[in-house]
């Protein structure tokens, strides 16, 4: 999806543009991808003290972010048979343009809420992939959720380095996967899985 290359793209030029600094050492310079968190980018002052001129680039780039996984939710809802499950993953697309753009403003920690969302959708996306054929999604789904409960995992135990790393191993998993499942999956993948039947 276009949205989500251009925030990574300005997300890039965001973190050539940052001056230095961060939470395991505040007098590092320049972006440090295995000791920043992306949440670094979004302050117009550094860790280290100096102006940020990348924020704003980060901010366009959480933007588009945000309208990425937002119109990816919402065409998925359009492919699954389900009514119910459907109208979840439309809702958590419209959602996700919200919460995942407050995540670059100063209500970062109610932004936080699209962490949940998005991993409730695609925890809703696998268990319809795991149904049907697609045997390849089937492993990057359970991959890309994985990467997540790692994230959680190490965030909760308070191990920063490693979950520094993991930050982002589970937005490359997890973007990639999104790409995989707009592409490569269509209505009539999923049309005839029935509520409690996994198809051969």
């Amino acid at each position: 999806m276009i949205c989500l290359v251009t925030s990574m793209i300005l997300i890039i030029i965001a973190t050539l543009a940052y001056p230095g600094g961060s939470l395991l050492d505040k007098n590092s310079i320049g972006f440090d991808w295995s000791k920043n968190f992306l949440s670094n980018l979004f302050a117009t002052k550094a860790i280290n003290g100096s102006e940020n001129p990348g924020w704003i680039w980060a901010l366009i780039g959480m933007a588009f972010n945000s309208v990425g996984y937002g119109i990816f939710f919402i065409n998925m809802s359009k492919k699954i048979a389900s009514g119910k499950w459907a109208n979840i993953l439309k809702y958590i697309g419209i959602a996700n343009i919200i919460f995942i753009f407050l995540i670059a403003t100063p209500l970062h920690d109610l932004g936080t809420i699209s962490i949940i969302l998005t991993l409730l959708g695609l925890f809703t996306i696998t268990v319809f992939i795991l149904k049907s054929k697609l045997h390849f999604l089937k492993f990057c789904c359970i991959i890309c959720l994985l990467t997540y409960y790692c994230f959680f995992s190490f965030y909760g135990f308070g191990y920063l380095g490693l979950t520094v790393i993991m930050q982002k191993v589970y937005i490359i998993s997890s973007m990639s996967l999104v790409l995989g499942l707009e592409y490569f999956t269509k209505y009539e993948d999923f049309n005839l899985i029935k509520p409690g039947k996994q198809n051969a």
